[in-house]
């Protein structure tokens, strides 16, 4: 239990770490909402409250179970990011297992990390598929809502429902992010990004998508016209932009290093040539050719200090789908100097000699995200195989 605090709201609350749990009479999905995976990120814990009290009070009908799960109560309790660690940093097989062997944890995210993990299990033995999680976020600089997901033609499918930018890719750059490791487990998962972390509009916006999201999954029955309205609510008062995005460039800031980004930079802004964007060390950052800027970092705590991004032609996007469908990766193998990492062929390791000859687009194209195993090998990621699709293909969404 801990006191959560909206500058937004001006208003405190108590919550757990379920802060809320619908059970529904009838089948349907089991959907997760998480909320306040950073604890200086408090919009979507007081999103969910609201929603939850509204549908209690309502009476609503629930089809299936949905969760309101807040994330690193510590940090959520001090208005901090994290304390000692990122909690959206350390969800990695190898740690997860080091931790829950552990009689006393490291410090406090890895007890956050424990308990959640535990819960995740709990739901995933108990709740009925499909199973769907979402990540409520907010970011440090002003932003229109977006939404950031790995690379899987299913949770595509899924997101392309949405009126919002959707960025692909963020898993080559962002290691150890809970909705990474719950994609690699086959599940639907994404997060929503609903505005500046203080704006009283990221709560709106985080309201908006919850309640289309229970309608989306048909947690809530809505008809056609209801369902409209809830998705064109999302936008606020923006305007629908649905385009597929992919990162590729991360600036990351070295553990010494003083990076401070310069005011008035926000998501998705295309910045010309030569334009200065951060100071790093005392020495300017500039542009080398016009860029379409991605969350800059406008707070204390984060190593990430801003992405550049760019639209995917939809050509791309429709290719990707049909090489993925008739495994194109499979002939990769047949390649000097390519091979599988492990029987369940999710992984390909490829010789540093050979990868130079791969752009690095192309990987993606086939689902394939690229990391640098170590001296001799760069080992690309895809996550196809894992997806559990065929616990999805009844529901409505996926057959529109």
């Amino acid at each position: 239990m801990c006191k959560v605090h909206s500058i937004a709201l001006n208003e405190t609350v108590e919550v757990d770490r379920v802060l809320d749990h619908l059970q529904g009479e009838s089948r349907g999905p089991t959907l997760v909402f998480f909320g306040g995976i950073h604890g200086n990120e408090p919009a979507g814990v007081f999103a969910l409250k609201q929603v939850f009290q509204e549908i209690r009070s309502q009476n609503v009908p629930i089809h299936g179970e949905v969760y309101a799960i807040t994330g690193n109560l510590g940090a959520l309790a001090k208005s901090l990011r994290y304390q000692q660690e990122d909690l959206n940093r350390i969800w990695f097989p190898e740690r997860i297992s080091s931790v829950m062997d552990k009689d006393v944890v490291q410090h406090q995210e890895e007890d956050e990390l424990k308990h959640l993990y535990i819960l995740l299990q709990e739901i995933l033995e108990n709740g009925k598929p499909p199973f769907y999680f979402l990540d409520l976020h907010t970011t440090s600089s002003d932003t229109i809502p977006f939404m950031v997901m790995n690379d899987s033609l299913l949770n595509r499918k899924y997101a392309s429902h949405y009126p919002l930018p959707i960025i692909l890719g963020i898993e080559e750059y962002l290691e150890g992010a809970l909705l990474s490791y719950i994609n690699e487990l086959g599940y639907v998962s994404l997060g929503f990004e609903s505005g500046q972390h203080n704006d009283g509009k990221a709560i709106q916006n985080c309201v908006a998508f919850i309640r289309y999201s229970m309608a989306l999954t048909e947690t809530i029955l809505a008809s056609f016209e209801e369902r409209e309205k809830l998705r064109k609510a999302i936008l606020g008062e923006g305007e629908e932009s649905h385009k597929f995005y992919e990162i590729y460039h991360q600036h990351l800031i070295g553990p010494n290093n003083r990076f401070k980004m310069l005011p008035g930079f926000v998501n998705f802004q295309n910045i010309p040539k030569g334009k200065s964007i951060a100071v790093e060390n005392g020495i300017e950052l500039k542009t080398l050719k016009g860029r379409q800027i991605f969350m800059p970092l406008y707070q204390n705590q984060g190593n990430e200090g801003f992405y550049f991004i760019r639209p995917i032609p939809k050509f791309l996007l429709w290719l990707s789908k049909e090489l993925r469908r008739f495994k194109v990766d499979h002939l990769l193998v047949k390649l000097p100097g390519v091979q599988w990492k492990s029987k369940d062929k999710d992984t390909l390791m490829v010789d540093q000699r050979v990868a130079r000859f791969f752009a690095k687009s192309f990987l993606h194209l086939l689902g394939y995200r690229a990391r640098k195993f170590d001296a001799t090998h760069l080992v690309a990621k895809n996550r196809e195989r894992a997806s559990k699709t065929k616990q999805y293909k009844s529901t409505e969404w996926y057959n529109i």
